[in-house]
């Protein structure tokens, strides 16, 4: 496999899956919602996704790198699937929050996996190749809230997780009939073993260490974005379905859109600076929604999604460049295990 035909698989199949997330992910805070009375229960959502998240992390990344990634891969998108059908038998916020768990540790391969393949494979435009990737999911993510309010009516019911079901499945075949089966190392590379100690030995260097606080708030952030967030939105400043599908549209589309412009960058000018800004944007954003009424709500918002994007690509290209070829998929676990740590708080 040669080119680019490595990033238009794992793209392709990452977005598929997304855009399915994508239409449900506004259904279920309401569903909670719905079902309990309390947005402190919504918070769980998040939550439940984020701990089996975090369980899978490093295990996966690091069998990952000596088996090779596509079997990983192909089941997180089967564990997505799964989900899907839980999701659509659910009657009680307990139902959701075992389809999130599910969830969670479906996407974990495929959050964390997918630039692990890309920093190998691309080595010279690492950050490019990640942002593509990264941009790609959150383009799917973007897309789905805007597919449900087009496409599907109002009173559709639970048919959206069937949807997603069925996108997860053709991600994961495309994984399994297109992506090789060998890891991508150099053969000498591949058959050096590294430990596990050897990979949290890495992340204790000064550079690693200061940049996962970071990646913690990072995950806090997005964690905040997908559950309590659009909760609070809609009983405190009357949103509804409609603005809570924008709402959900333009917090993934500013992130993808910032990871496809600040990756190549990234590349040619340094990490540094586009980690400091992101934060800095993020955190203005932050602070200066809650006074303006709806819709200029949204301004702040993308803002401060779009610092999310910016931060994101730069310290998850810095991650790779610190560590050799045979341990890219551990550091990238080793990425969103501070991340979901971050998002499960």
């Amino acid at each position: 496999m040669s080119g680019f035909r490595i990033l238009l698989v794992v793209c392709f199949a990452a977005s598929l899956l997304m855009t399915g997330v994508g239409m449900i992910v506004a259904l279920l805070p309401q569903r909670v919602l719905g079902y309990s009375g309390s947005v402190q229960s919504v918070g769980f959502v998040a939550s439940a996704f984020a701990l089996s998240y975090l369980m899978v992390q490093l295990p996966v990344g690091s069998l990952a790198d000596r088996l090779g990634a596509k079997p990983f891969l192909v089941s997180g998108y089967i564990l997505c699937a799964i989900s899907g059908l839980v999701f659509f038998h659910a009657g009680s916020p307990e139902a959701i929050f075992l389809g999130r768990f599910v969830q969670g540790a479906g996407e974990a391969p495929v959050w964390a996996l997918g630039p692990a393949l890309l920093a190998l494979a691309y080595p010279q435009a690492r950050g490019k190749a990640i942002g593509i990737y990264n941009a790609s999911i959150h383009a799917g993510l973007a897309l789905g809230p805007l597919l449900g309010i087009l496409l599907l009516p109002a009173d559709i019911g639970n048919g959206p997780f069937l949807i997603f079901a069925a996108m997860c499945c053709f991600g994961g075949l495309a994984v399994l009939l297109y992506l090789p089966a060998a890891p991508l190392l150099p053969s000498s590379v591949a058959r050096r073993t590294m430990k596990l100690r050897d990979a949290v030995a890495l992340l204790r260097l000064r550079g690693p260490l200061v940049t996962l606080p970071g990646i913690f708030f990072y995950g806090a952030g997005y964690g905040i974005f997908v559950s309590v967030l659009p909760a609070s939105l809609i009983q405190l400043k009357g949103f509804g379905s409609l603005s809570t599908g924008v709402f959900f549209a333009l917090f993934y589309a500013a992130i993808g859109l910032a990871q496809r412009i600040v990756g190549p960058l990234s590349d040619r000018q340094g990490r540094h600076g586009y980690m400091i800004a992101g934060c800095l944007m993020a955190s203005i954003g932050f602070a200066s929604f809650t006074s303006l009424p709806q819709p200029w709500t949204y301004a702040p918002l993308t803002l401060a999604s779009f610092g999310l994007g910016i931060f994101c690509v730069a310290s998850m290209a810095y991650l790779n460049d610190c560590v050799p070829g045979s341990l890219k998929s551990t550091v990238s676990g080793g990425y969103f295990l501070s991340w979901g740590l971050g998002y499960l708080l």
